[in-house]
């Protein structure tokens, strides 16, 4: 028994039921015969390219074939649906652009749509443009110059200074080759020599005072400068240390001189111990630095002297040593100096200029040393060699210093010397060697 068929319909199911007919006719479903391309429309055209009004739109060329609204208007136009659609072609797949002189015109030919239709004027704003004009430039008015603004009385506006018959010329300040000023720092190292002579010969115990103010102004000098590196030594302790290693080595000798140091560090580390430990090693290191620098090497000086009969002359043929190695380096160095000693800590030492420092020193001594305390010349030019190599070498350990510190000074106190530092550094580490040298060549007498 066959069941009914749940659709009730008696038309047959599946591949039994015809096919519809299609609105139109396809070439692949139903193989026709081929026909050719339809020919450009019939409705006439404007020169340009450009429909006349009233012209037939675009229509079916075939039942079977369908001209699409964008064709050729003629040989050589195209009507598209852009505005001025008077757009040539050479070929298939090249355009020109629309014809020369219509491009944007609103003065041009009536533009139309894509079927044919006028054109509104909302759907291409640029036609509501005006056209620029050239205007004539002689109706605008000329730009004056306007006189810029006097200062106020009393005020002189920025620039130099002029200079006139009652206010002569600023004139800056004339540097030698080293970098200095020349005529300053003859002025200040006189100045300094007779603060250290004076006393030393008239009245001892006022060069303690000065040799105990250097020291104070050189602690204060070395704080100040390692504080670029972050590290702040306490200052007051180092001070009162410093004067007292110079004095306790003034009174008692080498082994007060080692007991003043142990004294300052050790006051140093209880001082510190107040601000707490953040950055106390390297707060510490750097006290440590500045106490054995400048005051622990300052009292060989003091001891110096301190000898009993001669510890004047004693000081004084350290310093003119020290004197004759700067001043015989300068000269050579300015007049000579080619090649570099060391270029990345001081580069304007010379080898040249070392030679001219030791030379000047050996001599110097030489004549100095015999004539002072009977000294052999041989052995007054080797202690004049020894002071002036040690000279050098403390000049080099101080420009490391403030190379390091990224310091160009250790301060601006003396003109054309820059700080007191700048000055004592080859003295400090040559104060050492004398006292040594002098024991050998010229033993203290009691």
């Amino acid at each position: 028994m066959s069941h009914p068929d749940p659709y009730g319909s008696t038309e047959p199911r599946g591949w039994d039921r015809p096919a519809p007919a299609l609105p139109w006719p396809d070439t692949d479903l139903e193989p026709g015969p081929w026909r050719p391309a339809p020919a450009a429309p019939t409705h006439p055209t404007e020169p340009g390219g450009y429909a006349r009004p009233g012209a037939a739109p675009d229509t079916y060329a075939a039942p079977d074939t369908y001209a699409a609204p964008d064709t050729y208007a003629g040989p050589d136009t195209y009507a598209g649906p852009y505005p001025n659609s008077g757009r040539r072609h050479d070929g298939p797949g090249r355009y020109d652009g629309p014809p020369a002189g219509d491009r944007g015109r609103p003065d041009g030919p009536e533009r139309r749509g894509p079927w044919g239709e006028p054109a509104r004027d909302d759907e291409y704003p640029t036609a509501q443009i005006a056209p620029v004009r050239d205007e004539p430039t002689d109706q605008i008015p000329a730009v004056r110059d306007e006189p810029e603004p006097e200062p106020p009385p009393g005020r002189r506006g920025r620039g130099r200074r002029r200079a006139s018959a009652e206010r002569p010329p600023t004139t800056t300040p004339t540097t030698s080759r080293a970098g200095r000023n020349l005529p300053a720092a003859i002025g200040v190292g006189v100045a300094l020599g007779a603060a250290v002579v004076v006393p030393l010969f008239f009245f001892m115990p006022a060069f303690l005072a000065v040799l105990a103010t250097a020291v104070g102004i050189g602690i204060w000098e070395m704080a100040r400068a390692v504080r670029r590196s972050g590290a702040h030594p306490p200052l007051a302790p180092l001070v009162a240390g410093g004067v007292i290693t110079v004095g306790l080595a003034w009174f008692a000798g080498p082994d007060a001189l080692c007991l003043g140091l142990l004294v300052t560090v050790l006051g140093t580390m209880i001082w510190r111990l107040g601000d707490g430990p953040g950055n106390y090693q390297r707060d510490l290191t750097a006290a440590t630095l500045i106490a054995v620098y400048v005051p622990f090497l300052a009292g060989f000086a003091a001891m110096l002297a301190a000898a009993p009969g001669d510890g004047h002359l004693r000081v004084l043929v350290t310093l003119v040593a020290v004197v004759l190695s700067d001043t015989g380096g300068y000269a050579a160095g300015v007049s000579f100096g080619k090649h570099p000693m060391a270029p990345t800590i001081s580069p304007k030492k010379s080898w040249e200029g070392f030679a001219g420092s030791v030379t000047a020193a050996a001599a110097g001594s030489a004549v100095l040393l015999w004539v002072l305390f009977d000294v052999a010349p041989w052995w007054g030019a080797l202690f004049g060699m020894a002071i002036s190599v040690s000279a050098v070498l403390g000049d080099l350990a101080e420009s490391m210093i403030k190379r390091d510190l990224g310091v160009k000074d250790m301060s601006n106190l003396l003109p054309g010397h820059g700080g007191l530092m700048d000055r004592l550094d080859s003295i400090l580490f040559a104060v050492p060697v004398a006292y040594l040298l002098l024991a050998v060549f010229v033993p203290v007498v009691s």
